[in-house]
C-alpha cells in the first residue's frame, strides 16, 4: 500500500453565487443565512457575488474576502438555518430602507378628447 499524503486533501466543494433577496444561500437542499451588514450598509448588498465553501462539518460564506457567514453543516433536507444575528441585521436594514422611501411626486398628465385620436387616424364620425 502507498502511504497517505502528508497533508489531508480538501474535502468539500466551493462555488460562487449572487446573494438572494432573502439573504440566504442554498447548499444542496438547505438554505443558510448571510449577515447583510457585514457586506454593506444598504440592501444594495443583495445581488453581490459571494463565495460559498461547504465541507462535511461547516458552510462558510465570504464576500470580497470577508467572512459573512459560518454555519454547522446540516445534513437533513429542506432545512433553513438562520443565525439570529443575521435575521436581526436584515430586519434593521429593511426598516432603514422602508423609512428612506419617498412618496412619488404628483405629475399632471394632459387628458385628450377621443375625437383628437379619431382625427389623427382619419376616422370619420358616423351620425345616424
Amino acid at each position: 500500500m502507498v502511504a497517505l499524503p502528508p497533508i489531508a486533501p480538501a474535502v468539500g466543494w466551493r462555488t460562487s453565487t449572487r446573494l438572494a433577496r432573502d439573504h440566504y444561500v442554498r447548499i444542496a437542499s438547505n438554505y443558510y443565512s448571510v449577515h447583510l451588514s457585514a457586506i454593506g450598509r444598504h440592501l444594495s448588498a443583495i445581488g453581490r457575488l459571494v463565495e460559498v465553501f461547504a465541507d462535511p462539518e461547516h458552510v462558510t460564506v465570504t464576500c470580497g474576502g470577508q467572512l459573512v457567514a459560518r454555519h454547522h453543516r446540516c445534513w437533513a433536507v429542506h432545512q433553513t438555518i438562520t443565525d439570529p444575528a443575521h435575521a436581526q441585521a436584515a430586519t434593521v436594514l429593511r426598516r432603514t430602507k422602508i423609512q428612506t422611501v419617498t412618496a412619488p411626486s404628483e405629475t399632471e398628465v394632459e387628458q385628450r378628447r377621443l375625437s383628437d385620436y379619431d382625427a389623427l387616424l382619419g376616422i370619420e364620425e358616423v351620425v345616424a
